[in-house]
């Protein structure tokens, strides 16, 4: 892929963007009981606050997300990881939304982490960054709602994990947006998604280069095992039914001619090595193992007596959920659940399947439904905010 961009940007991108840190002067009390005296988080920024401050939309990161989710980096032709969805016309109208994308804590893209200085050794932070619950994501990203002027969020938006923290808002702040939209993600993990995460973990950690999490001490990094970690969870988010038509049984190296020394690797093996190495080589091994144990640990009702239709009655805003037909990872039977929750709290909630063979990845992809969906649920939060005195 080249590395510089198109002559001609499309005309429903934002352009060129650029992200900036902002520091966060005020403690951040962590569910664990730490305390960050500051941190700073990563943030791009798309469209045009309204005087009210009330036009914005946070966009929720996934496990491996960040900041960039839209336009392009000067000298780079990817565009952002939701380039789809994000820009003038699309779902996520930069034309009418002041839309806001931070890099998370404990990720490593900038934000505050185990790559960042630990204040009181002077050093990276490392293996000892503190553990995260989604609402230590949800805390930060409320103090940054004051460090850009924004007053209220018109939505939140998140996949997956992001999912996760919007309906997190949603408890946590009710008073303080106006509709949360949840993507192919669930209330918990099942047992299934928390042994994957343990099976990738362990890949971690049993790569020699590890060191206990204190790999940059020594001037190594535990490629090989975040790039299996990547492998197993790559599978999980495609479907049986994409592998088989994008990749079948075809070869792509050697044959399977009697006595033939060549070696034989199938495409799907060369595909799945390629996005272990390039994720490896881009991605923190400490900021994959703190970031799947939060996934882990959420459980929406727990604090409410494992009563979901308890903790939504807390939730002041509308819903969107949004689920995929092929999505084994976060089922739509998950979103199902989250949808009856919903009602039996007497929220008001609107739910979609999308019919998709493109798996849990099915959510950062383009489709015509998908973006007619999320795009007139936006629309109506939109025009609510436009006709406002």
């Amino acid at each position: 892929m080249p590395d510089t961009l198109p002559d001609t940007l499309p005309a429903d991108s934002v352009g060129i963007v650029t992200s900036r840190r902002v520091a966060i002067e005020r403690p951040l009390a962590l569910a664990c009981g730490v305390v960050l005296d500051s941190h700073q988080l990563e943030v791009e920024c798309y469209g045009q606050l309204n005087r009210r401050g009330d036009n914005a939309i946070l966009i929720c990161h996934a496990l491996s997300g960040h900041h960039h989710a839209a336009g392009y980096h000067r000298g780079d032709s990817r565009p952002g990881w939701w380039e789809h969805y994000i820009g003038p016309g699309k779902p996520i109208d930069t034309e009418r939304f002041y839309v806001v994308c931070p890099t998370n804590i404990g990720s490593c893209f900038g934000s505050t982490g185990p790559l960042t200085e630990n204040p009181a050794t002077g050093q990276p932070w490392a293996a000892e960054f503190p553990p995260l619950r989604a609402r230590d994501w949800v805390n930060s990203q409320r103090l940054l709602m004051d460090e850009l002027g924004v007053s209220r969020w018109a939505a939140v938006v998140g996949g997956s994990l992001g999912g996760m923290q919007a309906m997190r808002w949603s408890l946590e702040y009710p008073e303080l947006l106006d509709h949360c939209v949840v993507i192919a993600s669930a209330m918990k993990l099942s047992a299934q998604n928390i042994a994957f995460n343990e099976i990738a973990r362990r890949a971690i950690k049993s790569d020699p280069d590890f060191y206990d999490g204190q790999y940059a001490q020594h001037n190594t990094s535990p490629q090989r095992g975040l790039a299996l970690a990547r492998m197993i969870g790559h599978v999980t988010y495609l479907s049986d039914e994409l592998m088989g038509q994008k990749f079948g049984r075809e070869l792509r190296l050697g044959d399977f001619a009697t006595g033939s020394a060549s070696p034989v690797q199938f495409e799907i093996e060369s595909y799945l090595n390629h996005q272990g190495d390039k994720f490896s080589g881009a991605f923190d091994a400490n900021s994959y193992l703190l970031i799947t144990k939060m996934l882990d640990y959420f459980d929406l009702a727990r604090a409410y007596d494992n009563d979901a239709v308890a903790a939504f009655r807390r939730a002041r805003c509308g819903f969107q959920v949004i689920s995929f037909s092929s999505d084994w990872r976060f089922a739509p039977a998950r979103s199902r659940e989250i949808v009856q929750a919903l009602v039996a709290a007497g929220r008001d909630v609107c739910y979609c399947e999308i019919e998709s063979d493109q798996g849990h990845d099915a959510f950062l992809l383009p489709n015509r439904r998908y973006q007619e969906a999320l795009g007139t649920y936006l629309a109506r939060a939109a025009q609510a905010v436009e006709a406002r005195p």
